[in-house]
């Protein structure tokens, strides 16, 4: 077991600038672990998978199958096959719970239509015993924000669902996937609302309306973001 202060930083790759590592940035930084974040137009530093105490791969527009505009993606899935065969701990969220799916040999497609907004998020059976989303009530709102759809990865456990998405959470070994959002403060979501507004759009509603949610849900998430993201951390000293 490796104390705190020994830690390699976690590496915290972004796809685009305005989707951050929010609340698990700020459980990282209470928990005094550092952090080595890759920007949007950065390469992956060599030996991404090897040197970091732990890996998280935040969101983006991009799809998994689009790797031909967006070469790093083909890096990103490597680093997290590398993570995992390793037994590092990972946290995908949005797109990086994609890519990890995508990691870990499963079907990643779009869905039939987007799922933008604040919705209800369901717990499964498996999650009552799993080391992050035990910290979390049986049902619960978060923000949503995904065009993209996963299969369960072989192996995988899953962990919880959507009115409109079956997979929405799923655990394979010590790495998680998380289709919705806990991470994401309201600054954070009004930031994703000015860069995304079409897709807003193409879903019927608009800003304001996404931002009155997210008002009314926010800070409930936010602690349950807290709490799973702290059940994350704690496996970088295990």
């Amino acid at each position: 077991m490796s104390a705190v202060g020994e830690l390699e930083p976690v590496l915290v790759v972004q796809h685009v600038a305005v989707e951050q590592a929010g609340v698990i940035g700020d459980v990282l930084q209470r928990r005094g672990v550092p952090m080595r974040v890759v920007g949007p137009h950065e390469s992956l530093p060599d030996g991404a998978a090897r040197d970091a105490s732990g890996i998280v791969v935040l969101g983006g527009p991009m799809g998994v199958y689009e790797a031909d505009r967006h070469p790093r993606l083909r890096e990103e899935i490597a680093m997290l096959q590398r993570a995992v065969a390793d037994g590092k701990p990972v946290l995908g969220i949005c797109l990086g719970s994609q890519l990890l799916a995508a990691a870990l040999e499963a079907r990643v497609y779009r869905g039939t239509r987007k799922e933008l907004g604040w919705f209800e998020v369901t717990l499964l059976p498996a999650a009552g015993e799993d080391t992050l989303l035990r910290a979390a009530p049986p049902r619960f709102s978060a923000l949503h924000w995904h065009g993209d759809v996963f299969d369960l990865p072989a192996g995988a456990r899953h962990l919880a669902s959507s009115e409109q998405t079956f997979h929405q959470a799923f655990a394979h070994g010590r790495a998680w996937g998380l289709l919705f959002h806990l991470e994401a403060p309201p600054a954070q979501v009004a930031a994703m609302a000015r860069a995304f507004p079409e897709e807003l759009a193409e879903v019927g509603t608009s800003s304001d309306a996404l931002m009155a949610d997210t008002r009314r849900f926010a800070a409930d998430a936010e602690r349950v973001g807290s709490a799973v993201f702290d059940g994350w951390a704690e496996l970088l000293s295990s």
